[in-house]
């Protein structure tokens, strides 16, 4: 299955055939909204966003438990901004249950994958 939303800016996104589930680890309709179908800075937001991403799950693990605080919520937003709905849902489960490694885990696992569906649709 495909994608099942209008992507006026990444009108060939990589692992289309992988299955929903991958489809839906960035709103791409929502992100359009944001950059009015811009695909330059659709672009730009989506790299910044990897790179956030990227340094958070780096941190996140080792972090104490107000810096766990602090980057799940900037992570929050960020990726509520960009349509990265998944992270942003499991940054809220890890504000509220900072010490849960399942968690933090579950974090690191969907950034990895966010970034590599990134990757893939900005070729």
């Amino acid at each position: 299955m495909g994608f099942q939303v209008t992507m006026p800016a990444f009108d060939r996104p990589g692992g289309e055939g992988r299955g929903a589930p991958r489809a839906r680890l960035v709103d791409l309709s929502h992100l359009s909204r944001q950059t009015m179908g811009d695909r330059d800075i659709e672009q730009e937001v989506l790299a910044l966003f990897a790179h956030q991403a990227a340094a958070v799950a780096e941190e996140i693990e080792a972090a104490d438990i107000g810096e766990r605080l602090r980057l799940a919520h900037g992570l929050k937003g960020s990726a509520r901004g960009v349509g990265a709905f998944p992270i942003a849902d499991c940054a809220e489960e890890l504000e509220k249950h900072p010490q849960d490694k399942a968690v933090v885990g579950r974090l690191r696992r969907l950034i990895a994958e966010t970034r590599d569906f990134i990757a893939a649709i900005s070729r």
